[in-house]
């Protein structure tokens, strides 16, 4: 009887984790999880925050890679620094076995500000996501809106 339920239960949908090893998928999650975190943390304390990367060293350990801003006055360019975060990440690839780029975008469609964090894997695997988020008015608090999975192409091991 037990055997039929099951039978009859409805499937979910496959995840984007069936079709990369458990270990790769831990990597991905870690580096999504951190980066969403620092991210909101610098937004929520200093009202913004500049591109940076985090990587999992060969060993497990997490670390984060900045890049300083070119000197243009108040103002800096993040595309700019998000190339540059991309070359340093290539040229030290073989020091880490995943590596995520997390930057501040606009969702125009939206019309809405958003985390976005980029991951991939040194065995090919990647995965992206963005957290919109909005100030309140009301009460100067930040607000965020639901995670959501993005579209992204491999940047890091690619040649």
């Amino acid at each position: 009887m037990a055997d039929a339920a099951a039978k009859a239960a409805p499937q979910s949908e496959p995840s984007w984790r069936d079709s990369v090893p458990e270990a790769t998928a831990a990597d991905l999650e870690n580096l999504l999880g951190t980066g969403m975190g620092a991210a909101r943390e610098q937004l929520e304390r200093n009202g913004g925050f500049l591109p940076f990367a985090l990587v999992v060293e060969n060993d497990g350990e997490v670390r984060l890679l900045t890049v300083s801003p070119a000197d243009d006055g108040d103002e800096f360019d993040a595309d700019s620094m998000i190339h540059d975060i991309t070359e340093l990440l290539r040229q030290k690839r073989e020091e880490f076995r995943a590596a995520a780029i997390v930057c501040d975008i606009t969702l125009t469609e939206e019309n809405s500000d958003a985390i976005h964090v980029a991951a991939e894997h040194c065995s090919g695997a990647v995965f992206a996501a963005v957290l919109p988020y909005a100030p309140n008015r009301e009460n100067g608090e930040w607000e965020f809106g639901d995670l959501a999975a993005d579209a992204n192409e491999p940047v890091v091991w690619v040649d």
